[in-house]
């Protein structure tokens, strides 16, 4: 076998790569969804999508790349998300080449939310750090609260709010399998993303990202009412994302490991937002 060429994805041969997805990804998206998922980008300078390999002009494998620019604690920070890192099985010793193209880009955080297990040795090769995979969850009882409450009225985020909470809402407006609300109280709000998911075959939310752990858990039974009345009998958060663990809770574990790379961040600085999870709905 001769050794495969690595090349970036770009505008121009996304179109191949999409097409190798939809035959080889187990995830049921046609090309155009893998296109538009892909093409998601918060950066201001795209370098590429990623990185492909090709046998005598074929595709047989690949890494998507998702960049985004973050502000995190006042300094502008470059983000790569790793996505869709697929590679026939005959080439599969290129593929730490092609991850390591990912890798060599300088001064950009590198983060990866759904890796295999075999994907997930392969980073921590190149020193990725594991985020805490734990996940909390809570029953949504029906518990009256008073002084909080949850707005849904997106209309309030261009009217009302302005800085970084309006910037993530409207960012993450366009994504029709992201629902936003904010919880709390006038000068005290905790922007909350989150999908709707089923658990042991019930409806559930499951909670991509809060802007605020202890307004989150100071209003908690405002939030699992409110999610109760629309038929999800129980929440689903990260334990990273939470200062503590509420008194009525189980603990899941046993998921694949999410990772990151930086040299400076730490897993606090860490979120779900303008990445694979929100573009490409995982």
């Amino acid at each position: 076998m001769a050794k495969p060429t690595i090349e970036a994805i770009s505008e121009e041969n996304l179109r191949e790569f999409a097409d190798f997805l939809v035959q080889h990804m187990s995830y049921q998206r046609s090309r155009e969804e893998w296109i538009e998922g892909l093409s998601a980008n918060w950066a201001a300078e795209r370098p590429n999508f990623g990185y492909m390999l090709r046998d005598e002009g074929r595709v047989v494998g690949g890494i998507g790349a998702i960049y985004a620019d973050r502000l995190i604690r006042g300094r502008t920070e470059r983000f790569c998300n790793i996505t869709s890192w697929c590679v026939l099985d005959d080439y599969r010793k290129f593929s730490m080449q092609l991850a390591m193209r990912l890798v060599a880009q300088e001064g950009i955080h590198l983060t990866d939310f759904s890796p295999t297990k075999v994907v997930a040795g392969a980073l921590q090769f190149l020193k990725f750090q594991p985020l805490d995979e734990a996940v909390i969850v809570l029953p949504n009882l029906p518990i009256p609260s008073f002084g909080w409450r949850v707005e849904t009225d997106s209309g309030r985020i261009d009217r009302d709010f302005s800085g970084d909470l309006a910037k993530k809402w409207l960012d993450h407006a366009a994504f029709p399998w992201l629902n936003q609300i904010l919880l709390g109280r006038p000068g005290n709000w905790c922007h909350i993303i989150y999908k709707r998911r089923s658990f042991k075959g019930l409806p559930s939310a499951s909670i991509l990202y809060l802007s605020d752990g202890e307004s989150f858990l100071q209003g908690l039974a405002t939030l699992q009412l409110h999610f109760l009345l629309r038929g999800m009998v129980s929440t689903h958060v990260e334990r990273r994302m939470l200062p503590a663990v509420p008194r009525i809770a189980k603990i899941r574990t046993g998921f694949n490991t999410k990772q990151f790379k930086s040299d400076t961040l730490t897993s606090d600085d860490i979120d779900y937002l303008y990445s694979e999870s929100v573009a490409l709905d995982l």
